[in-house]
């Protein structure tokens, strides 16, 4: 198994992996473009584990300048337990640290039941002092 740099190209099996995957939901700001965009803003950020040459884990990060963002952090269910998920978050996470940020965040759909006990369990903060709000700018209910 390899962990390296997501690429634009891993977009049709990153897609095809977030499908798959049970609390994932797919937006239109996950298309190919979007994609590239995010990837070009936050570079060394973002990583894919690979299994004779098929993607079986990801996770996609950025920041604002003063705090991480987590997304999409997937492991293909049969290579769960070996620690890949948490070798992706701390890759993020030491990056961002390397680039002064020292804060990250994730969301995760409170039906999420083993993402939810994953962050738990690896010492994440459930935060009960602030509420997410949200706001389109256009009639796109899928943005």
């Amino acid at each position: 198994m390899q962990l390296r740099q997501m690429l634009p190209s891993d977009h049709p099996e990153l897609i095809t992996l977030f499908k798959e995957t049970p609390g994932v939901t797919l937006r239109d700001a996950d298309s190919y473009a979007a994609t590239q965009l995010y990837l070009e803003r936050n570079p060394n950020l973002n990583f894919v584990v690979e299994d004779k040459n098929n993607i079986i884990a990801c996770v996609m990060c950025g920041h604002d300048g003063r705090r991480g963002y987590l997304q999409h952090l997937i492991v293909k269910p049969e290579y769960r337990k070996l620690g890949l998920g948490e070798k992706l978050f701390r890759e993020c996470v030491c990056n961002l640290a390397r680039i002064g940020i020292e804060k990250t965040h994730i969301f995760v759909f409170k039906d999420n039941g083993i993402a939810n006990y994953f962050w738990q369990s690896k010492g994440w903060q459930l935060r009960q002092d602030v509420n997410l709000y949200s706001f389109v700018s256009s009639d796109n209910i899928n943005a």
